[in-house]
């Protein structure tokens, strides 16, 4: 039997659209399915194309309370309603503008990400599911936040624990913001393992995710939060992530492995100060696949994510289902999306290479040892901190 990779796309996913001047475009998704089908990562036999639905009423108010539900509906149908006070709930001018049909298009992700935690639940060949539209891990009970309606993660976790009520599930974020949505919603869980590698809140929205949060009540020791100093680059990251995770997957034996793969910790992001290049997202992958196969018994669910270059998404998330796939993939980029990028994106810098080498990243590195001295000290002093305080708990539990 062959192991498949699930992949959940739909066009109408282009519907979660909070405008033209807004950081987050859903074009990002369209270039990223562009770019898979144009390396024809689309005809491997390994790969399952799936179609999201809309998660229904119920399935959203495990996560989300019915009144914050009845608010984005009635705000979508009606934008201009003056009976609701959308900014008690998050959503106006700034991060989340309300737009007609956000409930539906909204609901539409949330159902995308439970199709992809069922199906590798469930469908004993789909080892692998990916919903790049998913990932929007800031929205919480009553309240949109950072670009996040509805919270897919929870809504696709919750939906597993009604699968198997004791089911152990490890949450693990990439993006370069704190997954605070997430962490919160499961604070008091132990059950769910949620560990976070973001930019230092004190530097970055949402402000949160310090190694304090450890969680709450029976939950306490299961929040991991790993802060990061603003310009890591790809070397510290890997040493970090790579000494860290695969030892807390083991020490909490879950049944399933969830990541959100935002790549926003790219080096030239607009919204970021990380020091990411492309190709540190394959030794992430591989590290991901690794685990998933060894400690989460080979189950492996993805979701989107942050990143706000049109032309960097693209190429992170084909580089994760490539990797997903285990295809190796050349490095020069497709005439015919390279054309394309130019046509939608003439702002930005063309890309001709799938990841670049980091040259610009390690350049400024390297005429800047101190801040280099104090990253490596730092992630160091991360790793000391995993091993004499985060992994005993698991290790008891």
């Amino acid at each position: 039997m062959v192991d498949k990779v699930g992949l959940i796309y739909t066009e109408d996913y282009q519907k979660y659209n909070f405008g033209k001047d807004h950081p987050l475009r859903p074009l990002r998704l369209k270039l990223t399915y562009s770019l898979m089908e144009k390396l024809k990562l689309l005809e491997n036999e390994r790969l399952e194309l799936l179609e999201p639905r809309m998660a229904t009423r119920e399935e959203l108010e495990r996560v989300h309370s019915p009144t914050y539900i009845d608010v984005v509906e009635k705000l979508g149908k009606n934008p201009n309603d003056r009976s609701i006070s959308p900014y008690l709930y998050g959503l106006g001018p700034g991060d989340n503008p309300i737009f007609k049909g956000m409930y539906e298009a909204s609901a539409l992700i949330s159902g995308g990400s439970i199709i992809t935690a069922d199906k590798v639940w469930n469908e004993e060949e789909i080892k692998i599911a990916f919903n790049p539209a998913g990932g929007l891990h800031h929205a919480t009970r009553e309240k949109a936040s950072g670009f996040c309606i509805f919270n897919d993660i929870a809504v696709a976790i919750h939906h597993l624990k009604t699968l198997k009520r004791d089911m152990k599930i490890a949450y693990v974020d990439i993006d370069c913001h704190h997954g605070d949505g997430v962490q919160w919603l499961f604070y008091d869980d132990p059950n769910v393992l949620t560990i976070s590698f973001h930019e230092d809140g004190r530097f970055l929205f949402p402000g949160t995710g310090f190694v304090n949060e450890t969680g709450e009540g029976e939950g306490k020791g299961y929040s991991i939060n790993f802060p990061l100093i603003p310009g890591t680059n790809n070397k510290s990251f890997i040493k970090l992530f790579r000494r860290t995770v695969p030892k807390l997957l083991e020490a909490y034996a879950p049944d399933v492995l969830i990541t959100q793969l935002g790549v926003d910790t790219y080096f030239d992001d607009p919204l970021t100060q990380m020091g990411f290049s492309l190709s540190v997202y394959r030794d992430i992958a591989q590290t991901m696949k690794t685990s998933a196969k060894d400690y989460c018994q080979d189950k492996w669910i993805a979701f989107g994510g942050g990143g706000y270059l049109l032309s960097v998404v693209p190429r992170a998330w084909t580089i994760f289902l490539a990797k997903m796939l285990e295809v190796e993939i050349e490095n020069e980029l497709p005439d015919a999306w390279i054309k394309e990028i130019k046509k939608e994106i003439p702002n930005e810098d063309t890309p001709y290479l799938l990841w670049d080498r980091g040259e610009k990243v390690e350049v400024q590195m390297l005429r800047n040892p101190e801040i280099a001295k104090k990253i490596i000290d730092y992630t160091n002093s991360l790793i000391e901190l995993s091993n004499e305080k985060y992994l005993p708990k698991l290790n008891k539990s």
